[in-house]
């Protein structure tokens, strides 16, 4: 079963944990919206596609501007960009540069992406298959790799530009700047910031003006390959639970890495009210009916109520310009219709 980008994971997942499952032999996985699974209200389909600023920048190119490696990289050219990451793909869509895009990590399976050729499977960069489609510009993340293809791109003159990973909601403006710069459309980054930041506040809005807060575990899921993971203080979900309103219960009761080993002790001692997992990681434990098999989840409150929370796997810790829809997604399934 596939597992999620380091952006997803966003990553879109912290570097440790991919690095874990890789090692299982698990494969990169991607997704679509999750249908809720809570005792409440299920959470609306989200339709899996991006919504692109209207009518789409010009770019201002060359620009010069500052990698997250250290190195300092020049533009002259947006018209064929390769990004190694589908939060990134997604961000170069959203700002309406979409038509020039060239290739897609698997994990963007966004609509307006799913036509793209693959040259990224998680952290399996094939520099001959980027180089084949003559990049003007490759965007990476610094979990992006091997090293070696990363250094064959950049050998062969390919301007590539590395954005730091996303780890909380307070990513979501810088990486779209860095993106933007990058692209020669830096208007447009601060109106899709500021788009993005009045959907988050808009969000948030449904939120319970009272009440007591709802512990949340999040849980990192690959039945095919037994890995059940336990998120704790690095996990990237913190900032999420957090801004929907609930308790990240990992690092309340003191997981301080970003995954633990699912444990009865561990969850008798998180004593969640919901479980928050991945669309794909609850497929692959055969759905909530599975789920409660795993040891010492079902003694757990969320357990005995069968409340689990799903997100898909492809937006979930992307902490991109869909954040304001995970957001919306996670205060319905946790409250009932906003």
């Amino acid at each position: 079963m596939p597992t999620p980008a380091a952006s997803t994971r966003a990553p879109r997942l912290a570097l440790a944990v991919t690095s874990l499952v890789l090692a299982l032999g698990v494969a990169a996985c991607g997704g679509t919206a999750a249908p809720a699974h809570t005792a409440g209200a299920g959470a609306p389909a989200v339709p899996d596609r991006v919504e692109p600023l209207a009518p789409a920048p010009v770019p201002a190119l060359p620009a010069t501007v500052a990698s997250a490696d250290g190195t300092r990289v020049t533009i002259a050219s947006a018209d064929r960009v390769v990004p190694l990451t589908g939060s990134l793909n997604e961000i170069v869509h959203t700002l309406g540069l979409g038509p020039k895009v060239v290739a897609r990590d698997i994990t963007a399976t966004f609509e307006q992406a799913a036509d793209l050729p693959v040259v990224t499977r998680g952290h399996d960069v094939s520099a001959e298959s980027v180089l084949s489609l003559r990049p003007t510009l490759v965007l990476a993340e610094s979990t992006s790799g091997p090293a070696e293809a990363i250094e064959q791109i950049r050998d062969a003159g390919i301007p590539l530009l590395v954005v730091a990973p996303a780890k909380s909601l307070d990513d979501v403006a810088k990486r779209t700047d860095a993106v933007a710069a990058a692209l020669g459309v830096k208007d447009a980054g601060a109106l899709l910031n500021q788009r993005t930041a009045e959907r988050i506040a808009a969000a948030r809005k449904g939120l319970p003006a009272s009440g007591k807060k709802p512990r949340v575990a999040f849980l990192y899921l690959r039945g095919t390959a037994s890995v059940y993971l336990m998120g704790g203080s690095d996990s990237g979900a913190g900032s999420l639970l957090d801004a929907a309103g609930a308790v990240d219960t990992g690092p309340e009761s003191g997981l301080g890495k970003d995954f633990t080993p699912i444990t009865s002790e561990a969850l008798a001692a998180a004593a969640p009210d919901a479980i928050l997992v991945m669309a794909k990681g609850l497929e692959s434990v055969g759905g909530v009916d599975g789920l409660v098999k795993i040891p010492g989840i079902a003694q757990t409150p969320a357990g005995m109520d069968r409340r689990v929370i799903t997100v898909d796997d492809g937006v979930l810790l992307n902490y991109g310009p869909r954040t304001d829809q995970v957001l919306t997604s996670l205060i319905t399934q946790l409250y009932g219709k906003a």
